[in-house]
């Protein structure tokens, strides 16, 4: 029987409670990646549909928060910040990390940062992702949209869980490939986002069939979606995500969960 998320920690767990924001526990930790707790409506530029399936307080306490970036709604909202800033410890990019300050560490593509308490030793990498498509208009600093970052989990005796943040490339997933080597458990966060301003409306996120390429790549053996429902900006939703990988005849490695139900991870 599903159990829903609350303060009680689980061995090797991921819960996705709507949007980008997913809970995992994992060595002795509680991480929750790109928190956004808002009620629905206007966010800025964007519109929320629905709220977190479970909320900011039902978590107990917090040990890291992971941010892709801060500088959208959707990844971050204003009661996502809030929960973000009263934990231990950001994990993030540098350019946010500087807009958070102290407790958040910036992490440039491929720097680790072992993740302070629980038993056991685990460390978060931060892996390149691109905000668009490869053609986008880029910043000063080279980055489509803005500077994002994706993460892998790692250590001893643990799987290796990559989680994607807000990500269109194939090429960045291969680059994951290449330098880790096969994913045990992949977050991907998907939906095909799509604002009209932005790139002449093309994807800022991996689309469902993109996300199949990219689970091909990473030889994941499982899968979860994120970032597939919830704001009205996202163009795909999880029927066409299973669709996808259906169609590349992978939908074997899909684990999905009602929002805010444990999926359960443990050998």
């Amino acid at each position: 029987m599903s159990e829903v998320v609350d303060a009680q920690r689980r061995d090797l767990a991921i819960s996705v409670l709507g949007g980008p924001t997913t809970v995992i526990d994992i060595a002795g930790r509680r991480i929750v990646m790109d928190p956004t707790f808002d009620p629905p409506g206007p966010h800025d530029y964007l519109d929320k549909l629905t709220g977190p399936a479970v909320s900011a307080d039902a978590l107990g306490q917090v040990d890291v928060v992971l941010v892709s970036h801060d500088q959208h709604p959707d990844n971050l909202d204003n009661a996502g910040r809030r929960l973000a800033e009263a934990a231990p410890l950001i994990v993030t990019n540098p350019g946010a990390a500087g807009r958070f300050g102290p407790p958040a560490v910036g992490l440039q593509p491929w720097q680790s940062y072992y993740l302070p308490g629980g038993p056991g030793r685990i460390a978060a990498q931060a892996v390149p992702a691109v905000h668009g498509p490869a053609d986008g208009m880029r910043d000063m600093e080279g980055h489509v949209n803005c500077e994002v970052t994706g993460f892998v989990l790692y250590g001893p005796n643990l799987p290796t869980i990559y989680l994607s943040g807000d990500n269109a490339s194939l090429s960045a997933v291969a680059e994951v490939a290449d330098r880790i080597g096969d994913i045990d458990i992949a977050v991907l966060f998907a939906g095909a986002a799509s604002v009209p301003a932005k790139e002449r409306g093309r994807p800022l996120t991996l689309t469902s069939a993109r996300a199949a390429a990219a689970a091909e790549v990473l030889g994941a053996k499982v899968v979860i979606p994120a970032h597939v429902d919830g704001w009205a900006h996202f163009s795909e939703g999880p029927g066409e995500f299973a669709a996808a990988f259906d169609q590349a005849g992978i939908k074997r490695v899909l684990r999905t969960a009602t929002h805010g139900e444990w999926i359960d991870l443990k050998d």
